[in-house]
């Protein structure tokens, strides 16, 4: 799949957010190694800190197929400048990969790709000391 597709697929599953709050709908479409697509949307809650992202959504539909080798993440929203994902999504991320390639974008067409190891350097050390 190309990056144009796995982009489309991000901003086709946006639509569907569940964004009451905030009225900030993202998208999120994850690739892997396989070729099989899985997306997600945020879904919000009146908790805020219930709120799930889409790229964890993303990633939780690929983990429950059993797909856990991602390579690349879309993900896109109406803003101005392209997002990047939070710093629980990084970890999160960085569990499966931390190397991976992350697909920012917005709707009026700017893309920006980027390594989550420059958003988390580091990310498998810390209190597990992970090698």
């Amino acid at each position: 799949m190309d990056h144009s597709s796995l982009i489309r697929a991000a901003r086709e599953v946006r639509e569907n957010a569940y964004a009451p709050y905030s009225g900030f709908s993202v998208g999120a479409a994850l690739l892997c190694e396989d070729g099989s697509v899985f997306s997600g949307c945020n879904v919000e809650n009146l908790s805020f800190g219930l709120t799930q992202c889409a790229e964890r959504v993303a990633l939780g539909s690929a983990v429950a197929a059993g797909n856990r080798k991602i390579r690349c993440l879309a993900i896109i929203a109406d803003s101005e400048e392209v997002l990047s994902p939070c710093g629980a999504c990084r970890q999160v991320l960085a569990e499966f990969d931390p190397a991976l390639t992350i697909l920012a974008a917005n709707l009026h067409g700017k893309v920006e790709e980027f390594s989550l190891g420059v958003l988390l350097p580091r990310a498998a050390k810390g209190i597990l000391n992970k090698p």
